[in-house]
């Protein structure tokens, strides 16, 4: 994916949801403009409905269109593929994903998250047999792939060798219910923030907006924010990368507040 420079990308996930028709979103404004208006007041979107089932063609192309030049869409890859007992046995869900129309997208196409249930394992053999089957681009457009992993086997050396020997993102989790390590194992990050409070007119509090945005731009420049928890000592390798950081889950009717707080804080 040609990109000139690296960037911090910041958003929420999805954009049709009630809540925000109250606190986000201009009273009475279509439904049919939701997209558009979020897409001018974060920088990044994840997809979720694509998780759940296959999206048309022309869907992809009509977010496409319905978003400003430099805009950038994440998005979950089909469930079919990575919720099954043998990875190795998901390269036909795999293919119809990527082929299901993704390219549509275009330049505004950002990483894929394969996420996994938090009852699925480790298994080196079987993890590396399904990373051999994630292509590296879609009708001439490079592919980035980020493993959403929400089990604590994963938080071994022997993971992040293999995430790093494909080139493969893991996903950093803010949040008490699932994994969180924040190892770099590709030459981007993938974060999900997920403590957002309801009681907060922004969603997170100064002190958390003061940090996050450091350490998005410690992210930025290729350092490795020692603050985080981490399952190796040995940071990576310093070098500028692309960061996307998402406010997910939590309170989630106050993502929008807290993403657009942080672009603020960034400037």
């Amino acid at each position: 994916m040609a990109k000139s420079a690296t960037r911090i990308r910041v958003g929420i996930g999805g954009w049709t949801y009630e809540p925000w028709r109250d606190n986000f979103y201009p009273k009475g404004l279509a439904q049919s403009k939701e997209l558009e208006y979020a897409a001018q007041h974060v920088t990044a979107i994840e997809i979720n409905g694509t998780y759940y089932g296959t999206q048309k063609r022309e869907s992809f192309a009509k977010w496409r269109d319905e978003t400003p030049d430099d805009f950038m869409f994440s998005m979950k890859a089909n469930r079919f593929a990575t919720n099954r007992r043998v990875l190795a046995d998901s390269g036909e869900s795999v293919d119809k994903f990527i082929g299901s129309g993704i390219s549509e997208l275009g330049r505004k196409l950002g990483p894929i998250v394969w996420q996994f249930m938090p009852t699925k394992q480790f298994d080196p053999e079987d993890f590396e047999a399904f990373l051999n089957l994630l292509p590296k681009d879609v009708d001439g457009i490079k592919l980035r792939h980020v493993m959403d992993v929400r089990h604590d086997t994963f938080k071994t050396e022997a993971y992040l060798k293999l995430a790093r020997k494909h080139k493969v993102a893991t996903v950093f989790t803010d949040s008490d219910d699932y994994p969180s390590f924040a190892d770099i194992t590709a030459d981007f990050v993938y974060a999900r923030l997920m403590r957002t409070d309801s009681k907060l007119k922004t969603g997170i509090g100064p002190k958390a907006l003061e940090q996050w945005a450091r350490v998005g731009q410690e992210w930025l420049e290729g350092k490795d924010p020692s603050e985080l928890p981490h399952v190796s000592d040995e940071p990576a390798a310093q070098k500028p990368r692309d960061v996307f950081m998402y406010f997910i889950s939590g309170a989630k009717e106050r993502a929008p507040a807290a993403a657009m707080a942080l672009l603020e804080r960034l400037g």
